[in-house]
């Protein structure tokens, strides 16, 4: 069924689902930012980027940041050899901005005895002085002494720019804009707006401001404390009058929002007809003149300074008097801004005064990552040639080892089994009793040495997140998921069980019961108990121990089989349908998914420095519903698999290998879009794996795996929650834009929700990551309200407030 732009169709039972799963919970996006390293170093050698461009807007960091940049330039050898042969009329440093974190690192390579120059295109701490009057000014952490020798201690704006403005006497900006800048040899070039003029520098500390150069409305009252630049939440905005100036897509979705949100709202723009507005929009706009209750919907914000979704969800738990109106000023132009009112002219210049309570300044502004984009700077989200260059390797190199490993079209390219063993090794090797001898029949398995190489990331990767975290939380669960992944999911299948079972473990009584229930043999029992092993391999299915571990869906392989395996079966529900859905309704699915999970584990190890890559917005959130599908398949694949074992002569079962693994009765592959090639291999494996480093470790999690499908049912019934302290919420968006499950954290935080969306992995780096340490583990009562948090300590801020809960033990 067709529907008109940005109108809301009637829901299916499929989309009521998938609105009770997923689509219900907030997806705003994440703002690009410049990508950062260490000290603000960029992709150029020798350009830093410094302040609220590395994602945290508040003022003691930004100061911070610029002062470490400068104590890291100055500290490096490089920088050191440069400088003494540098050409005349090159400066050792060039500073772009004349902000809090730009002043801070004037003054440090003041301190420092640097040739520098600062460079301003408006005026010293521009955006602390166009703050409204009497503003208070957040200086969070109170505790924390940024580096350098900008520091903060007056709370209001006047008294804090006089405090900033004494301390920065020292220096003085240069008026002038900068364009782009080039990086030639040895030095930088900077280009700026007077046309021609240059300066020269080894090194530039790049310190605009997040936002950009906001457009001024130029008339009296814009310094007002109610006059805004950016949207976070249009309900706080209920029942109040509201003033939006703009034309653009920012103007009109702001509008949009605004009305969705019970406001009363008048859209002023200085033509007499919208040029520049996705046509969408307009035509939302237009519905809600016509009607303010019209079901429209902005799924995704295309301006960056509306940060949340808007649609009729808006209107849930709004007054009766709240029902919102939308109302076109064309053409018109705001004269002042007042207290209670705001003065513009009409499309015939006659003065018109409305009373009004908020004003919205869209009117643009230049975004500053136009400027990174000259430059050469890479931005968060987006590509290179050389970044696309190594996706392509990556996944061919992924299809490559996948196909290897399950014994594809490449399985006879690489021979996995060494044959030039040295004579000891040979000899040792031949008696299987031995851990040698045992572990040299392992080698002849492919999977040996996935899972090997599996486990090693884990491991390495781990102890790097350990040490780069440091917090107690991270530092359990970072190795509980190696504790796992060694021994249950590697030494246990490819190590342990089979060298008991060459020592006699399993050849009778309670062993032999055991093993021949969860690990079948391969060969006959006569010549097991001969000890006439194959060649080729262990003699038991010993690879079925993954099963303790990873639960059906996930793994199927113990559930799927020629005959059921009762033992299996009665694990696998026990498993699926028992002690995961208590697990998840007291944990939240991150008890399973970061804790336990192999998948999970590579995640939270090898890509942890990725997890800002995860695409986040309501078309991604559907996607959320891929793995819903996946989760029926596998439940269809039961449904066959039991009526082939009630009806052994039926298509069922004499062509379930062809659904699950796609090999015909001759054991060739011959149907690629089975449910091991098509989940297991392309899915869960080389996309799982081969996107790490694009989008990042979570994409097999979040889109595709049954098993957590099925968790996220159950975790819309589980007492986990993140609790968020409204009064510290900064909306700096770091938590969001940390989150590789793509949840939108923040437009739980701002409003002081609980968060709840069934995707969360428990992996705290949205609690770790906050600068203000707003978030917390914990439980609710079945009311939602919170029961109590939990011990173990996640947030470093937290930790530094309260030094003792770094000692508590660890209970929820």
């Amino acid at each position: 069924m067709a529907s008109t732009p940005g109108q809301v169709t009637p829901r299916s039972p499929w989309q009521r689902y998938m609105h009770w799963l997923h689509t219900r919970w907030p997806a705003g996006v994440v703002e690009a930012l410049p990508e950062v390293g260490e000290n603000g170093a960029t992709n150029v050698p020798g350009v830093y980027v410094v302040g609220d461009l590395t994602g945290i807007p508040l003022l003691k960091f930004s100061a911070d940041s610029g002062a470490r940049a400068v104590s890291a330039i100055v500290a490096d050898s490089r920088f050191k050899d440069d400088r003494g042969k540098k050409a005349q009329g090159v400066r050792d440093l060039v500073i772009i901005g004349a902000g809090v974190s730009g002043v801070s690192a004037a003054l440090e390579a003041k301190k420092s005895g640097l040739d520098f120059v600062l460079l301003e295109a408006t005026q010293l701490f521009s955006t602390v002085a166009n703050f409204p009057k009497g503003k208070p000014i957040y200086t969070y952490p109170r505790e924390m002494t940024p580096a350098g020798e900008l520091q903060f201690s007056r709370e209001i704006k006047e008294e804090l720019l006089d405090e900033m403005q004494t301390q920065a006497s020292g220096v003085r900006p240069e008026l002038k804009r900068v364009e782009r800048l080039e990086k030639k040899g040895g030095v930088i070039v900077c280009h700026l707006a007077e046309k021609g003029q240059t300066l020269e520098a080894l090194r530039v500390i790049v310190a605009i401001g997040r936002s950009g150069n906001f457009r001024r409305l130029g008339v009296p009252g814009e310094d007002k404390n109610k006059v805004y630049n950016r949207l976070h939440d249009p309900k706080d905005y209920a029942g109040k009058k509201a003033l939006v100036v703009g034309g653009g897509d920012s103007a009109l979705e702001t509008a949009i929002a605004l009305c969705q949100g019970g406001a009363d709202v008048t859209l002023s723009y200085r033509k007499p007809e919208f040029a520049r507005p996705k046509p969408d929009n307009m035509e939302r706009i237009q519905a809600l003149v016509r009607d303010p209750m019209a079901p429209v919907s902005v799924e995704q914000p295309s301006s960056e300074r509306v940060t949340t979704a808007s649609g009729v969800f808006l209107r849930a738990g709004l007054k009766p008097d709240q029902k919102g109106s939308l109302t076109l000023m064309l053409p018109s132009e705001i004269k002042e801004i007042r207290d209670s009112e705001v003065v513009l002219t009409d499309s015939e210049k006659k003065t018109v005064t409305l009373p009004n309570d908020v004003v919205f300044s869209m009117i643009g502004r230049e975004p500053p990552l136009d400027f990174f984009r000259r430059s050469g700077i890479r931005i968060s989200g987006e590509s290179s040639p050389k970044a696309t260059a190594f996706l392509v390797a990556l996944l061919l190199f992924c299809t490559f080892f996948y196909a290897w490993k399950a014994s594809g079209p490449t399985e006879h390219w690489l021979d996995p089994f060494p044959e030039n063993l040295s004579s000891w090794l040979s000899h040792k090797a031949a008696d299987r009793t031995t851990l040698v001898g045992t572990l040299a029949v392992s080698l002849k398995s492919r999977s040996f040495y996935y899972t090997l190489l599996y486990s090693l990331c884990i491991v390495g990767f781990g102890i790097e997140r350990i040490r780069r975290r440091k917090t107690p939380y991270v530092k359990v669960q970072t190795l509980s998921l190696i504790g796992v992944q060694l021994l249950p999911l590697f030494l246990l299948p490819e190590v342990i069980l089979p060298w008991l079972g060459y020592n006699g473990a399993f050849s009778g009584g309670g062993g032999g019961l055991i093993a021949d229930n969860l690990f079948e043999k391969y060969i006959s029992d006569a010549q097991y108990a001969a000890g006439q092993w194959p060649d080729w391999g262990h003699p038991r299915a010993y690879w079925r121990a993954y099963g303790f571990v990873l639960a059906w869906p996930l793994c199927v392989y113990n559930v799927f089989t020629d005959k059921p395996m009762t033992w299996w079966l009665v694990i696998s529900v026990l498993q699926t349908f028992v002690l995961l859905p208590a697990l998840v309704w007291r944990f939240g699915k991150g008890a399973f998914c970061g804790w336990i999970c192999s998948c999970g584990a590579l995640a939270e190890t090898m890509g942890d420095q990725q997890r800002q890559k995860m695409p986040h917005g309501p078309r991604w959130n559907r996607l959320n519903m891929l793995g819903q599908a996946i989760l029926g398949i596998a439940f269809v694949l039961l449904f066959i698999r039991v009526a082939g074992w009630l009806l052994p002569n039926s298509w069922m079962n004499q062509q379930f290998h062809l659904l699950l693994e796609g090999k015909n009765h001759q054991g060739h592959l011959v149907n690629p879009l089975s449910y091991k090639w098509a989940v297991d291999i392309l899915l869960g494996g080389i996309l799982g794996v081969g996107l790490y480093f694009r989008y990042s470790g979570r994409m097999w999690c979040r889109f595709a795996c049954p098993l957590a499908a099925l968790m996220h049912i159950y975790a819309r019934f589980s007492r986990f929650r993140i609790f968020p302290e409204k009064k510290k919420c900064i909306s700096c968006n770091v938590c969001t834009s940390v989150c590789h499950m793509g949840i939108d954290i923040m437009n739980f935080a701002n409003k002081g929700l609980p968060m709840q969306d069934p995707e969360c992995v428990r992996c705290s780096a949205c609690v770790q990551s906050c600068p203000t340490g707003t978030l917390t583990f914990g439980m609710a009562d079945k009311n939602g309200n919170m029961l109590k948090y939990d011990r173990l300590p996640a947030s470093l801020v937290q930790i530094r407030e309260n030094p003792k809960a770094k000692k508590q033990p660890a209970s929820a």
